[in-house]
């Protein structure tokens, strides 16, 4: 991969995430928009948000290269490896619901709410495994639903402990934009070189 290559991919996820952060902002905050002016204010700060979110999307990508080329190292089988994934996987979904529980469980909302977002995002993450799988070969499957649950989980840490309903759907929506952009376009980039 190429400086070029890889400036295409940073600049687009930049895009991905601004664009989609300014969409779902609009679509949850519509009611706010007083004025012309308000409205641009709002499209410059939710394209500043998703630009964050998508930098923090991209370093959770990179990370996670990286540690997936010490895992294999480390424990010598792709096999184990993949187990050991899939083991940290099922640990960070079950906290994802558990530690939001135990966090926020005396705000009224129902154990619907801190159930939805664990399965969702896992759900989310096999879908786009999948596709992973179908562009590549089958063992970047478990990689890709790692990566798509786990890495996306930790970037999502700082607004998790916030527990706003809001803050929650502006920031996963940009970072799931960019982790799956990131994801599905990187052996393609890797392929052209």
């Amino acid at each position: 991969m190429n400086i070029r290559k890889w400036v295409y991919l940073f600049l687009t996820t930049l895009l991905i995430g601004g664009g989609s952060a300014v969409i779902v902002g609009l679509l949850l905050r519509w009611e706010d928009i007083e004025s012309m002016a308000s409205f641009f204010v709002m499209i410059a700060w939710l394209f500043g948000f998703g630009l964050i979110f998508s930098i923090i999307s991209q370093m959770g990508y990179f990370a996670y290269l990286t540690i997936h080329r010490f895992g294999l190292g480390i424990f010598k089988s792709v096999q184990l490896w993949s187990w050991i994934q899939l083991l940290i996987l099922a640990f960070v979904v079950f906290d994802l619901f558990y530690l939001r529980y135990i966090a926020f469980k005396d705000t009224g909302l129902s154990l619907f709410n801190f159930i939805i977002f664990p399965i969702a995002l896992l759900l989310y993450g096999l879908i786009v495994a999948y596709f992973k799988m179908k562009e590549t070969n089958r063992g970047a499957f478990i990689p890709a639903l790692f990566f798509m649950v786990v890495v996306t989980t930790i970037e999502w840490i700082p607004v998790l402990k916030q527990g706003d309903i809001l803050w929650l759907w502006l920031s996963i929506i940009p970072l799931l934009a960019c982790n799956t952009w990131q994801i599905l376009i990187l052996h393609r980039l890797i392929k052209r070189s």
